[in-house]
Protein backbone atom coordinates (compact mmCIF):
# COMPACT_ATOMS: atom_id res chain seq x y z
CA UNK A 1 0.00 0.00 0.00
CA UNK A 2 0.76 3.45 -0.52
CA UNK A 3 0.58 4.24 2.88
CA UNK A 4 0.67 2.95 6.79
CA UNK A 5 -2.25 2.91 9.12
CA UNK A 6 -0.43 3.67 12.48
CA UNK A 7 -1.82 3.86 16.17
CA UNK A 8 -0.39 3.80 19.70
CA UNK A 9 0.87 1.14 21.94
CA UNK A 10 -2.45 2.52 24.40
CA UNK A 11 -4.85 0.48 21.84
CA UNK A 12 -3.75 -2.88 23.66
CA UNK A 13 -4.01 -4.98 21.29
CA UNK A 14 -1.37 -7.73 20.96
CA UNK A 15 1.80 -7.97 18.96
CA UNK A 16 0.80 -10.97 16.87
CA UNK A 17 -2.11 -9.11 15.92
CA UNK A 18 -0.19 -5.90 14.28
CA UNK A 19 1.83 -8.05 12.48
CA UNK A 20 -1.24 -9.95 11.09
CA UNK A 21 -2.72 -6.91 10.14
CA UNK A 22 -0.04 -4.65 9.36
CA UNK A 23 -0.56 -2.12 11.74
CA UNK A 24 2.16 -0.22 12.77
CA UNK A 25 2.40 0.83 16.68
CA UNK A 26 4.35 3.50 18.85
CA UNK A 27 5.19 2.78 22.46
CA UNK A 28 4.34 4.72 25.66
CA UNK A 29 6.13 4.60 28.48
CA UNK A 30 5.70 3.74 32.01
CA UNK A 31 7.11 3.93 35.59
CA UNK A 32 7.61 1.10 38.00
CA UNK A 33 9.52 1.93 41.23
CA UNK A 34 11.17 4.97 39.19
CA UNK A 35 12.45 2.30 36.59
CA UNK A 36 11.40 3.87 33.04
CA UNK A 37 10.21 1.05 30.49
CA UNK A 38 8.01 0.92 26.95
CA UNK A 39 4.51 -0.04 27.01
CA UNK A 40 5.43 -2.91 24.45
CA UNK A 41 2.57 -5.13 24.72
CA UNK A 42 4.25 -6.96 27.55
CA UNK A 43 7.34 -7.51 26.28
CA UNK A 44 9.35 -6.39 28.42
CA UNK A 45 7.62 -6.96 31.59
CA UNK A 46 4.56 -9.51 31.47
CA UNK A 47 1.06 -8.24 32.36
CA UNK A 48 0.45 -10.76 35.51
CA UNK A 49 4.57 -9.51 36.77
CA UNK A 50 3.42 -5.60 36.48
CA UNK A 51 -0.24 -6.31 37.66
CA UNK A 52 1.58 -8.40 40.83
CA UNK A 53 4.23 -5.60 41.37
CA UNK A 54 1.01 -3.17 41.74
CA UNK A 55 -0.80 -5.41 44.29
CA UNK A 56 2.26 -5.48 46.03
CA UNK A 57 2.62 -1.78 46.49
CA UNK A 58 4.70 -0.31 43.44
CA UNK A 59 4.51 2.85 42.16
CA UNK A 60 3.69 3.43 38.76
CA UNK A 61 3.94 6.59 36.87
CA UNK A 62 3.54 7.03 33.08
CA UNK A 63 4.51 9.42 30.00
CA UNK A 64 3.16 10.04 26.63
CA UNK A 65 5.07 9.88 23.26
CA UNK A 66 6.97 13.29 22.31
CA UNK A 67 7.22 15.27 19.16
CA UNK A 68 10.47 14.23 18.91
CA UNK A 69 9.86 10.58 19.41
CA UNK A 70 7.25 10.99 16.69
CA UNK A 71 9.37 12.67 14.18
CA UNK A 72 11.49 9.73 14.82
CA UNK A 73 9.02 7.20 14.00
CA UNK A 74 7.09 8.77 10.84
CA UNK A 75 10.53 9.85 8.95
CA UNK A 76 11.27 6.26 8.06
CA UNK A 77 7.95 5.60 6.70
CA UNK A 78 7.63 9.21 4.88
CA UNK A 79 11.67 8.66 3.25
CA UNK A 80 9.88 5.38 1.77
CA UNK A 81 7.76 7.78 0.22
CA UNK A 82 4.42 6.49 1.90
CA UNK A 83 1.79 8.37 3.32
CA UNK A 84 0.70 8.05 7.23
CA UNK A 85 -2.66 7.76 8.73
CA UNK A 86 -2.18 7.86 12.54
CA UNK A 87 -4.84 7.19 15.32
CA UNK A 88 -3.96 8.93 18.93
CA UNK A 89 -5.37 7.84 22.06
CA UNK A 90 -8.16 9.71 23.04
CA UNK A 91 -7.38 13.50 23.84
CA UNK A 92 -10.03 13.13 26.90
CA UNK A 93 -7.67 11.72 28.23
CA UNK A 94 -4.03 11.72 26.96
CA UNK A 95 -1.77 15.26 25.27
CA UNK A 96 -0.45 13.00 23.03
CA UNK A 97 -2.27 13.82 20.23
CA UNK A 98 -0.93 17.39 20.43
CA UNK A 99 2.28 15.62 20.43
CA UNK A 100 1.50 14.04 17.66
CA UNK A 101 0.36 17.39 15.73
CA UNK A 102 3.55 18.96 16.71
CA UNK A 103 5.84 16.19 14.87
CA UNK A 104 2.93 16.73 11.80
CA UNK A 105 4.20 20.14 11.15
CA UNK A 106 7.69 19.72 11.26
CA UNK A 107 7.69 17.03 9.23
CA UNK A 108 5.25 18.25 6.49
CA UNK A 109 8.35 21.06 6.10
CA UNK A 110 10.59 18.33 5.03
CA UNK A 111 8.11 16.36 3.12
CA UNK A 112 5.82 18.92 1.27
CA UNK A 113 4.89 15.73 -1.16
CA UNK A 114 3.35 13.28 1.66
CA UNK A 115 0.18 12.92 3.49
CA UNK A 116 0.51 12.90 6.94
CA UNK A 117 -2.94 12.23 8.78
CA UNK A 118 -3.32 13.05 12.90
CA UNK A 119 -6.66 11.27 14.41
CA UNK A 120 -7.87 11.53 17.63
CA UNK A 121 -9.85 8.21 18.34
CA UNK A 122 -11.38 9.86 21.27
CA UNK A 123 -11.21 6.06 22.07
CA UNK A 124 -8.71 4.21 24.18
CA UNK A 125 -7.40 0.07 25.27
CA UNK A 126 -9.23 -2.16 23.09
CA UNK A 127 -11.85 0.15 22.22
CA UNK A 128 -9.10 2.30 20.15
CA UNK A 129 -7.86 -0.90 18.84
CA UNK A 130 -11.07 -2.13 17.14
CA UNK A 131 -10.93 1.81 15.91
CA UNK A 132 -7.60 1.03 14.88
CA UNK A 133 -9.24 -2.63 13.03
CA UNK A 134 -12.16 -0.75 11.29
CA UNK A 135 -9.69 1.12 9.74
CA UNK A 136 -7.49 -1.93 8.41
CA UNK A 137 -10.87 -3.34 7.17
CA UNK A 138 -11.52 -0.41 4.84
CA UNK A 139 -7.25 -0.08 3.39
CA UNK A 140 -7.77 -3.86 3.10
CA UNK A 141 -10.62 -3.04 0.76
CA UNK A 142 -8.60 -1.20 -1.46
CA UNK A 143 -9.86 2.31 0.59
CA UNK A 144 -7.88 5.06 -0.09
CA UNK A 145 -6.32 6.67 2.92
CA UNK A 146 -8.02 9.64 2.12
CA UNK A 147 -11.28 7.73 2.19
CA UNK A 148 -9.97 5.92 5.65
CA UNK A 149 -9.71 9.05 7.31
CA UNK A 150 -13.38 10.33 6.35
CA UNK A 151 -14.61 6.81 7.82
CA UNK A 152 -12.57 7.05 11.07
CA UNK A 153 -13.57 10.44 11.82
CA UNK A 154 -17.51 9.65 10.50
CA UNK A 155 -17.67 6.74 12.98
CA UNK A 156 -15.83 6.90 16.00
CA UNK A 157 -18.14 7.98 17.91
CA UNK A 158 -20.13 5.03 17.23
CA UNK A 159 -18.00 2.85 19.15
CA UNK A 160 -18.79 1.95 22.69
CA UNK A 161 -16.62 1.49 25.55
CA UNK A 162 -18.01 0.25 28.86
CA UNK A 163 -15.86 -0.45 32.01
CA UNK A 164 -16.64 -1.99 35.58
CA UNK A 165 -13.67 -2.50 38.34
CA UNK A 166 -14.12 -4.54 41.07
CA UNK A 167 -10.97 -2.88 42.86
CA UNK A 168 -11.16 0.80 43.71
CA UNK A 169 -7.77 0.82 45.64
CA UNK A 170 -5.83 2.30 42.17
CA UNK A 171 -9.27 4.78 40.96
CA UNK A 172 -8.47 5.80 44.82
CA UNK A 173 -4.96 6.17 44.74
CA UNK A 174 -5.19 8.46 40.57
CA UNK A 175 -7.93 10.72 42.23
CA UNK A 176 -10.55 9.38 40.34
CA UNK A 177 -12.65 8.38 43.35
CA UNK A 178 -12.27 9.74 46.72
CA UNK A 179 -10.84 8.27 49.38
CA UNK A 180 -14.05 8.33 50.94
CA UNK A 181 -15.86 6.79 48.14
CA UNK A 182 -13.49 4.37 47.67
CA UNK A 183 -13.71 2.94 51.41
CA UNK A 184 -17.47 3.10 51.16
CA UNK A 185 -17.33 1.36 48.06
CA UNK A 186 -15.14 -1.45 49.46
CA UNK A 187 -17.26 -1.93 52.14
CA UNK A 188 -20.77 -1.99 49.79
CA UNK A 189 -18.69 -4.31 47.53
CA UNK A 190 -19.68 -1.33 44.95
CA UNK A 191 -18.50 -2.13 41.30
CA UNK A 192 -18.63 1.35 38.87
CA UNK A 193 -19.89 0.71 35.65
CA UNK A 194 -18.14 3.19 33.50
CA UNK A 195 -17.79 4.47 29.61
CA UNK A 196 -15.95 6.87 27.63
CA UNK A 197 -18.27 9.70 26.63
CA UNK A 198 -18.22 12.16 23.36
CA UNK A 199 -15.37 13.55 24.56
CA UNK A 200 -13.48 10.82 24.89
CA UNK A 201 -13.42 11.04 28.71
CA UNK A 202 -14.03 8.09 31.41
CA UNK A 203 -17.40 9.20 33.03
CA UNK A 204 -19.13 6.81 35.89
CA UNK A 205 -22.23 5.62 34.47
CA UNK A 206 -23.87 3.55 37.93
CA UNK A 207 -22.90 2.52 41.05
CA UNK A 208 -23.71 -1.69 40.85
CA UNK A 209 -23.20 -3.51 43.84
CA UNK A 210 -21.62 -7.28 43.42
CA UNK A 211 -19.21 -8.54 40.73
CA UNK A 212 -21.84 -10.64 39.51
CA UNK A 213 -24.94 -7.88 38.96
CA UNK A 214 -22.21 -5.41 37.24
CA UNK A 215 -20.98 -8.42 34.71
CA UNK A 216 -25.29 -8.74 33.76
CA UNK A 217 -25.41 -4.71 33.82
CA UNK A 218 -21.91 -4.51 31.55
CA UNK A 219 -23.61 -6.72 28.75
CA UNK A 220 -27.12 -5.50 29.25
CA UNK A 221 -25.54 -1.97 27.75
CA UNK A 222 -24.56 -3.72 24.94
CA UNK A 223 -27.95 -5.01 24.22
CA UNK A 224 -29.00 -1.51 24.33
CA UNK A 225 -26.56 -0.10 22.59
CA UNK A 226 -25.16 -2.01 20.06
CA UNK A 227 -25.81 -1.69 16.15
CA UNK A 228 -28.69 -3.96 15.48
CA UNK A 229 -29.20 -4.39 18.66
CA UNK A 230 -29.46 -8.67 19.52
CA UNK A 231 -28.77 -9.09 15.38
CA UNK A 232 -25.50 -7.20 16.05
CA UNK A 233 -23.16 -8.77 13.48
CA UNK A 234 -19.62 -6.35 13.94
CA UNK A 235 -16.44 -7.66 16.27
CA UNK A 236 -16.57 -7.41 19.88
CA UNK A 237 -13.11 -6.68 22.00
CA UNK A 238 -12.61 -7.04 25.57
CA UNK A 239 -9.62 -6.27 27.72
CA UNK A 240 -8.90 -6.74 31.32
CA UNK A 241 -6.68 -6.16 34.03
CA UNK A 242 -5.20 -9.24 35.50
CA UNK A 243 -9.02 -10.65 35.79
CA UNK A 244 -9.47 -12.64 32.68
CA UNK A 245 -12.08 -15.04 34.64
CA UNK A 246 -14.40 -11.98 34.46
CA UNK A 247 -13.63 -11.11 31.03
CA UNK A 248 -14.21 -14.79 29.90
CA UNK A 249 -17.65 -14.33 31.88
CA UNK A 250 -19.04 -11.35 29.90
CA UNK A 251 -17.84 -12.69 27.00
CA UNK A 252 -19.55 -15.80 27.78
CA UNK A 253 -22.94 -13.46 27.65
CA UNK A 254 -22.34 -11.61 24.86
CA UNK A 255 -21.55 -15.15 22.54
CA UNK A 256 -24.30 -16.56 24.00
CA UNK A 257 -27.08 -13.25 23.45
CA UNK A 258 -25.13 -12.06 19.99
CA UNK A 259 -25.27 -15.27 17.80
CA UNK A 260 -24.73 -13.37 14.63
CA UNK A 261 -20.97 -11.94 15.95
CA UNK A 262 -18.18 -11.21 13.33
CA UNK A 263 -16.08 -14.19 15.10
CA UNK A 264 -15.49 -15.12 18.86
CA UNK A 265 -15.07 -12.21 21.16
CA UNK A 266 -11.43 -11.10 21.77
CA UNK A 267 -9.89 -11.00 25.04
CA UNK A 268 -6.79 -8.58 25.51
CA UNK A 269 -5.09 -7.42 28.67
CA UNK A 270 -5.17 -3.60 29.60
CA UNK A 271 -1.48 -2.32 28.91
CA UNK A 272 0.93 -1.17 31.53
CA UNK A 273 -0.40 2.75 30.51
CA UNK A 274 -3.76 2.48 30.95
CA UNK A 275 -3.37 -0.28 33.48
CA UNK A 276 -1.30 2.32 35.77
CA UNK A 277 -4.31 4.22 36.57
CA UNK A 278 -6.79 1.11 36.81
CA UNK A 279 -4.81 -1.47 38.65
CA UNK A 280 -5.67 -5.07 38.57
CA UNK A 281 -9.63 -6.06 38.55
CA UNK A 282 -10.85 -3.96 35.33
CA UNK A 283 -12.81 -5.26 32.61
CA UNK A 284 -13.66 -3.40 29.25
CA UNK A 285 -16.35 -4.39 26.54
CA UNK A 286 -15.94 -2.68 22.92
CA UNK A 287 -18.75 -2.92 19.95
CA UNK A 288 -20.13 -0.93 17.34
CA UNK A 289 -23.39 1.03 18.16
CA UNK A 290 -25.64 4.09 18.32
CA UNK A 291 -23.32 7.31 18.79
CA UNK A 292 -22.04 7.92 21.71
CA UNK A 293 -23.86 11.33 23.64
CA UNK A 294 -22.78 13.16 26.81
Amino acid sequence: MSYVISCCSTADMNEDYFIQRDIHYICFHYELNGKQYPDDLGKSMPFQAFYRAMTQGAETKTSQVNADEFISYFTPFLKEGKDILHLTLSSGISGVYNSAMLAKETLEEQFPDRKIYIVDSLAASSGFGLLVDGAADRRDEGKSIDEVRVWVEENKLKLHHWFFSTDLTFYVKGGRVSKTAGFIGTMLNLCPLLNVNNAGRLIVREKIRTKRKVIARIEEMMRLHARDGLNYNGKCFISNSACEGDARAVADLVERDFPNLNGKVVINSIGTTIGSHTGPGTVALFFWGDTRTE
